[in-house]
């Protein structure tokens, strides 16, 4: 065999190995580019805590919440937007924490942002669980600015005195063993 010969089975073997690897590299970077990160599972303590500023606001069945009337309990309240893809893949895991909170002192309330009913019962019904929590809509995000929200999602943990303790921007894990330490220990204050 000449060298000509040895050299143009090498470069076959090369490709035969070099293509494959080429192929696997791109896929899998292309695949990290549009991978979602994961959802975070901590919460901020505020260093003192502030009085929840009081809103009312109507659900999409224009039935009216009031969150004094929440005094004596925790209250996960939840700012988001149907548009937000961490505010979706947080919903499940706040209906797995409202599910198994709800006969304790504990509700969870999600503010929707400058969207009609209609946009959010749509959206809702596209969610593999429907929410059973309470969604409120603040079409003008009057509510929003009374709690500086400046980025979807934000979350407030809200104790029985209406103080917010804890908040966190971003998507969460909400029923991540560590929040639901912090839950249950307002609920056991």
């Amino acid at each position: 065999r000449t060298p000509k010969y040895r050299a143009a089975m090498l470069k076959k073997h090369l490709a035969k190995i070099i293509i494959p690897m080429l192929a696997t590299l791109f896929i899998s970077t292309s695949h990290a580019e549009w991978e979602q990160p994961k959802l975070g599972y901590t919460l901020t303590k505020l260093a003192k805590p502030v009085d929840a500023p009081n809103f009312k606001l109507e659900d999409m069945d224009e039935y009216e919440y009031d969150l004094s009337e929440y005094r004596g309990k925790v209250v996960l309240l939840n700012f988001w937007a149907t548009w937000c893809p961490p505010c979706k893949r947080e919903m499940p895991s706040m209906e797995r924490l409202h599910q198994k909170y709800q006969d304790k002192d504990f509700s969870v309330l999600a503010i929707n942002q400058m969207e009609d009913g209609d946009r959010v019962f749509s959206f809702t019904g596209t969610l593999e669980t429907q929410p059973t929590f309470d969604i409120l809509l603040d079409n003008d995000s009057q509510v929003s600015r009374k709690y500086a929200v400046n980025d979807l999602p934000t979350t407030y943990l809200i104790d029985k005195q209406g103080r917010i303790r804890y908040r966190a921007v971003g998507g969460r894990e909400f029923d991540h063993p560590e929040v639901e330490k912090i839950s249950q220990s307002l609920l056991d204050e």
